[in-house]
């Protein structure tokens, strides 16, 4: 597959970033323009005990917030573009580090107010001038037990860029430093391996090209574990120790505190899931089944099901597929993805340099913007469709919330890319006849499940021990990590699949884990979404109108609250059981499919 430089990509194929600025000259006199705003934050030092002042600082600071969003947002678009790109590289350094420089300046703010005795707050949080930052304050309340002093949250925060270093130094050595071996097809053909196209290869129909792919692939990431391995422990003793020095009991908790999450919620997932592994080993059976081999290995878990699945889609189908796959949504929501297709918000095909994989991004200000690496397979039609989730739900939230609760949180942040991912297969199914295409499409099912809600929770789980291990001064060293990680992958993947030694690799090229407990909210997120999308189906205008909604709602209520408003409620293993029998019913008709090859 020929990548193309930058240049010769035509430039209907290319996001419109003028939304945001209209060129890098005009994202400089932006920048610019800010110089000075630390002081603007200091003169509120010691000023923050009564409504007017709160006020108006709240009102200074979304505002300034705002226009570090815009050029931090355009300087990484700019920087996905071409990551060899110089400019954008000191862009992108620039105002990551304003945003640390005027972040530290205000990190005063907020144990400032907290720092108010608990009846003068409550008052203050209750005056009618602060009502449109309401929630905020009462949420912010709710942490006033985890948080410093003003000097120690200032120290704290000044060492934003010191503690974002091992993320980068991973992400680097991913993205720019790891080179990997040739790889040769069953006709002795060879072709460059790339961190890009690495899956691309292990979804093929030739077994020894995928098999060349994945030695060589975790050759390279054998050669760099230790490296791996130390960035993560870095990552992960500074998150203990910030836990511990707020008063968590663990770090996990002080993740899922910020969106009020109970660890029960984290739990739970994890539990059944166990509860239903039988389905994973069921489905690895299948594809054991229908890919004739006599010993299955990791290599063959991404390898198509049926030669249906490597039909190509030109762009142009991949947007009608999409606005077709919505219609249940309702007209207004397909006018706005058409707006998106028409105005630019896509960067659609791989470039040389380009960042890997897919994303949605926005401001408030700015329409938002996808980029993807379209190659034209099923799996890039799904992602089309995933991003577009993303960023209706963006659009949404910011056409419906003041600025200040228009950043929805992680956790609901994977149920509109579900459900978009989910209408598309189900729209396909229900026009497909053929046994070996409708296998290709209850495969896309099938990985999903796989993909999003087995593989995710594993990986949730490898967090949770990984983070306990660290917190009890066990050695977070490369050979015990690739352990639990090895551990794991035969209690999710059961006896049907062959342990390769490549496999216990695999946690060093999960960028999430930089991210503490993150990644669960991927499997929650796609159970609410089998949830939502089935109402949608089967109860029609009423479930429409109450998912809108919840993707109008950004961050003015807690997740969980915004979810029980969607109809979902996972405080319980009910939506999660929902979503566990759409598998089983994905299951029987893959093999009743089967019988009609």
């Amino acid at each position: 597959m020929e990548v193309k430089e930058r240049s010769e990509i035509q430039q209907q194929y290319k996001w419109d970033l003028t939304s945001l600025f209209e060129s890098d000259e005009k994202w400089e006199e932006k920048l610019a323009s800010l110089k000075g705003q630390q002081q603007v934050a200091l003169s509120y030092q010691g000023k923050l005990d009564n409504a007017q002042t709160i006020y108006q600082y709240l009102k200074w600071d979304y505002s300034i917030t705002s226009d570090l969003s815009d050029l931090f947002c355009y300087a990484s678009l700019r920087h996905s573009e071409d990551t060899r790109d110089s400019n954008a590289t000191s862009m992108y350094s620039r105002i990551y580090s304003l945003y640390v420089e005027i972040s530290s300046a205000s990190a005063f703010a907020r144990p400032e107010i907290l720092s108010l005795d608990d009846d003068k707050l409550k008052a203050i949080i209750e005056d009618d001038q602060l009502k449109d930052y309401r929630f905020m304050l009462e949420d912010l309340y709710r942490e006033k037990k985890h948080t410093l002093s003003a000097k120690e949250e200032i120290v704290i925060s000044s060492f934003g860029e010191s503690f974002a270093a091992a993320s980068e130094i991973s992400e680097s050595l991913r993205d720019s430093d790891l080179t990997f071996d040739d790889i040769t097809d069953g006709e002795g053909k060879k072709y460059p391996l790339s961190e890009s196209s690495y899956i691309h290869y292990q979804m093929s129909d030739d077994r020894t090209l995928r098999k060349s792919a994945f030695e060589s692939y975790y050759k390279t990431y054998k050669q760099h574990i230790h490296t791996f391995a130390s960035a993560y422990r870095a990552q992960v003793k500074t998150a203990v120790t910030e836990a511990r020095l707020r008063g968590y009991g663990s770090s996990r908790e002080m993740s899922l505190s910020k969106n009020n999450i109970p660890l029960s919620v984290y739990d739970n997932l994890i539990e059944s899931v166990h509860r239903h592994l039988n389905l994973m080993y069921r489905y690895l059976a299948i594809r054991k089944k229908l890919l004739s081999v006599d010993e299955l290995h990791y290599y063959d878990v991404y390898a198509p099901l049926s030669k249906g699945s490597n039909k190509q889609y030109t762009y142009k189908q991949a947007q009608q597929m999409v606005l077709e796959a919505v219609s249940p949504l309702g007209k207004e929501y397909q006018k706005k993805v058409q707006q998106a297709f028409d105005e630019k918000w896509v960067d659609v095909y791989p470039n040389v340099g380009k960042s890997n994989g897919a994303y949605s991004s926005g401001t408030y200000h700015s329409n938002p913007y996808i980029m993807m690496n379209f190659n034209g397979s099923l799996d890039s039609v799904s992602t089309l469709a995933h991003e577009m989730g993303h960023s209706l739900h963006t659009y949404l939230t910011n056409s419906h919330q003041p600025v200040q609760y228009s950043d929805y949180s992680l956790f609901v942040a994977e149920v509109a890319s579900t459900v978009n991912e989910n209408l598309l297969i189900d729209q396909l199914l229900q026009n497909c006849n053929d046994p070996r295409e409708r296998l290709a499409l209850l495969n896309e099912y099938l990985e999903g499940f796989k993909g999003t809600v087995y593989r995710q929770t594993m990986f949730a789980e490898f967090e949770m021990k990984a983070h306990q291990m660290a917190q009890q001064g066990q050695s977070l060293d490369c050979d015990s990590l690739s352990e639990v990680y090895e551990n794991l992958i035969k209690l999710y993947f059961g006896d049907e699949l062959v342990i390769d030694p490549e496999v216990k690799y695999e946690w060093a090229r999960i960028p999430h884990f930089f991210n503490p407990f993150y990644v669960y909210v991927y499997a929650t997120g796609y159970t609410s979404a089998v949830a939502i999308k089935e109402g949608i189906l089967k109860q029609g205008q009423s479930a429409v109108d109450r998912y809108l909604q919840f993707l109008s709602m950004g961050s003015s209520d807690y997740p969980l609250n915004e979810l029980k408003h969607a109809g979902v409620d996972l405080t319980s293993s009910e939506s999660i059981d929902r979503a566990f029998e759409k598998l089983e019913e994905i299951l029987d008709d893959a093999e009743k499919t089967i019988e009609l090859l």
